[in-house]
């Protein structure tokens, strides 16, 4: 009775959270709705909106860069306070605005030079009378559009530093943040005369405004006539008085900035992909829960529930944690559930070994956590790895993925270990102690793999040599090896505008893409909607003059009353290209060299470390490999980093599992006469893990493939190879390739 108490207050717990989370999750809590999905931040793809990229003009040091940085954060928030300005490489800063009303007049006011006056109170009084000052959000004056200033203090150009402090009054003891300011020579002089003045008319203020706003009124306590002034007062925190700081130098940069890139991405296709790849989660979800009941019953009971709570703590924590979500983040976080049950496998496998041996079902839960901790914490440890590496090396959206996984995973391993036990213990309490509600256990095959290593090697071999012959076929056929998306090769923007008659419906965009890929040439055409205008945004590959021509001339042709005044062209640069590229490759070396130095330190053998790395080379090859064969369905576009660096974690996660068991075993059966013996016995052991784990990942991951837009099947095709490839791998290759080279080792 005892027992039934405990496993039912334990149970009602967990339920109660879930509930509690599901809750928070669905409608949120309070009147703003707190922690609800509805205010998760959407990026540019779900939301829509505009993106830009500038490129310095001139070379530029660090503190400039941040400076401008910032500069234009604050200009995006006051478009979207969920604007995202972020710097890539050393002179190019990208600008991520979502619902952009008028995306042409933001490019315009994004990318023009800031305005810092200095001016006396005369100036200001005399132009607030014919310029009628607003206030902003934060209670600063705001001058209207077109306001001039009869005379100007200092400009931008006068300022030769300012920065934040804090200093110790004397007679109180209280720290005050202050902003020193040091004008340049000429600047120097200026603000002397004013200063004075100010000073001999009752300590009059002099006004900062930046770009019509209104940001400082310091008034002026005494004559400053060497150049260097200090603003106190008003400063609550440290950081207002950094903000203040930074933008007077910000009137002082000569930062010229060009556009590089820039998309608008129409919020039509935001809602749609959402929809879409919620329902792909959705079905995925209820076949994965339906797997893992049917195969490993009560644990797998267990493990849905766990799953249910894991899927709300992860939304919460995104949410929470201000990631703003994208489609591959969607991606991401549909293949964490795919993950998450990756653990609670490993767990079973376990339990059911423990069974077989005649142990009881308590013993055997207790014995089946603590022996696979050790696999469940290094494979995700080296995904984590994956996850970091991505998000060091990546950008936007590629962050976001990273970012999500990496929730992800931190939250599986917490709900595996922690939650499943409670919950399986739980149902153990209330009478579920009989072998036959755990399922039974695989007798373990006695496949001979090391024997057939060289069969398997020959399979990789032939994979490597297709993939070499289809890197070759591109070449000769496309011109390039890999079929680019835009993002890595650039392209042409064109807008077309249509007359407000006409109907801009799914049978126009058709209609559309027809024209673009009969005048181009060219079969690879993206279409989305010009937010806030009756109009179609498409990016193709960059045209040339005659191609534009052409296009112009079927456009205006057509049956859609399109005038040539109402086409506008440009270009997406290509100079990200490279970039790109080279991204992928550091991104999935730098992986690797990190995920064998932390396998080396933990397996104490660095032929281990050696293997999985190989698998992972192997797997990587192969998935290229796909991009290559399937190339008029697959492009290499954002998201193949995101895909190449999953695969690299996903590879070592399965690795890891096999290797874990060959320790494990080599401890019992030591001596190297029985290394093939331990080797076939470890992999013979896990194949079933590995097999159920890949399948639970699959589902998940082919739903994307069948039910996502295209941007999620973009990256979902190749994961799918990844996955299959992987399962091979590391029960194939990885573990006879440990063999192999500790024998060599031993010659």
């Amino acid at each position: 009775m005892k027992n039934i108490k405990k496993g039912l207050l334990h149970l009602a717990i967990i339920l109660a959270v879930m509930a509690l989370f599901a809750v928070t999750v669905i409608v949120g809590l309070g009147r703003h709705h707190k922690g609800s999905a509805e205010n998760i931040l959407l990026g540019l793809d779900l939301a829509g909106g505009v993106s830009i990229t500038y490129e310095t003009v001139e070379d530029c040091n660090a503190d400039e860069m941040s400076d401008t940085v910032y500069k234009l954060q604050k200009r995006a928030e006051s478009y979207n306070t969920e604007s995202q300005v972020y710097q890539e490489g050393n002179n190019r800063i990208n600008v991520d605005i979502p619902d952009a009303e008028n995306p042409r007049e933001t490019l315009e006011k994004m990318g023009s030079a800031g305005a810092l006056y200095f001016i006396s109170n005369d100036v200001y009084n005399e132009a607030k009378a014919n310029y009628p000052t607003t206030l902003n959000e934060k209670g600063q004056e705001v001058f209207p559009e077109g306001v001039q200033f009869s005379e100007i203090v200092c400009e931008g150009s006068d300022i030769a530093d300012a920065t934040a402090g804090t200093i110790q009054e004397q007679t109180t003891g209280i720290n005050k943040n202050v902003v020193d300011v040091e004008f340049s020579p000429s600047g120097a002089n200026k603000f002397a005369d004013a200063s004075t003045y100010a000073y001999n008319h009752n300590n009059e203020p002099i006004h900062i405004i930046y770009d019509n706003i209104v940001i400082s009124s310091p008034n002026v306590q005494s004559p400053i006539t060497d150049g260097k002034c200090q603003i106190s007062g008003g400063f609550e925190v440290y950081d207002e008085a950094d903000d203040l700081a930074t933008t007077i130098r910000i009137g002082a940069l000569p930062i010229e900035l060009k556009v590089l890139r820039f998309n608008v991405v129409g919020a039509k296709l935001g809602a749609e992909a959402i929809q879409t790849s919620l329902f792909a989660a959705l079905i995925g979800f209820i076949i994965l829960i339906a797997f893992m009941i049917a195969y490993y019953r009560i644990p797998g009971v267990a493990a849905s529930i766990a799953l249910i709570l894991y899927v709300a703590a992860n939304m919460l924590a995104i949410n929470g944690m201000n990631v703003t979500l994208t489609l591959p983040g969607i991606a991401g976080v549909i293949l964490s559930i795919g993950m998450a049950v990756d653990a609670n496998v490993i767990i079973f496998t376990r339990i059911r070994e423990e069974l077989a041996t005649g142990k009881t079902v308590k013993s055997s839960i207790k014995i089946g956590f603590e022996k696979a901790r050790s696999a469940i914490l290094d494979g995700n440890i080296t995904t984590l790895i994956a996850s970091a590496v991505l998000w060091f090396l990546g950008s936007g959206t590629v962050k976001g993925f990273a970012q999500t996984l990496a929730i992800g995973i931190v939250i599986s391993m917490f709900t595996a270990l922690v939650i499943t036990k409670v919950i399986l213990m739980a149902f153990y309490n209330l009478g579920c102690n009989d072998v036959k509600y755990y399922g039974v256990q695989n007798k373990t095959s006695k496949i001979k793999f090391v024997k057939n290593t060289y069969k398997y090697f020959v399979i990789s071999g032939a994979m490597f040599v297709i993939c070499i012959v289809a890197l070759f076929v591109n070449k000769a056929t496309i011109g390039t090896v890999l079929n680019y998306g835009l993002d890595f090769v650039g392209g042409t923007s064109t807008q077309i505008t249509f007359d407000n008659s006409v109907n801009v419906d799914q049978s126009l965009k058709s209609e559309i893409e027809s024209i673009f890929k009969s005048s181009t040439g060219t079969n690879e055409v993206e279409l989305s909607d010009a937010e806030g205008e009756n109009a179609i945004l498409v990016k193709t590959k960059e045209l040339s003059v005659e191609e534009n021509d052409a296009l112009t001339e079927a456009l205006v042709s057509s049956d859609y009353n399109i005038q040539e005044g109402n086409i506008q062209t440009e270009t997406i640069s290509a100079t990200v290209s490279g970039e790109m590229k080279q991204d992928a490759i550091v991104a999935v070396i730098i992986a690797s060299i990190c995920m064998l130095i932390y396998i080396w330190i933990r397996f104490k053998d660095i032929r281990f470390g050696a293997s999985s790395v190989l698998a992972l080379i192997h797997d990587v090859i192969v998935v290229l490999m796909v991009y290559a064969v399937l190339r008029n369905w697959v492009s290499v576009g954002n998201t193949f980093i995101a895909c190449m660096l999953t695969i690299v974690g996903y590879s070592i996660n399965n690795t890891i599992v096999v290797f874990d068991r060959i320790r494990e075993n080599a401890i019992t059966k030591p001596g190297k006469d029985k290394l093939q013996e331990v080797v076939d016995l470890s992999i013979n052991q896990t194949i079933s893990r590995s097999v159920n784990t890949s399948i639970t990942t699959f589902i998940m991951v082919f739903m994307l493939a069948i039910l996502g837009v295209d941007s999620i099947r973009q990256f979902a095709i190749p994961l799918i190879a990844g996955i299959v490839c992987g399962c091979y791998s590391s029960v194939c290759i990885a573990g006879t390739l440990y063999y192999k080279l500790k024998k060599l080792s031993k010659k």
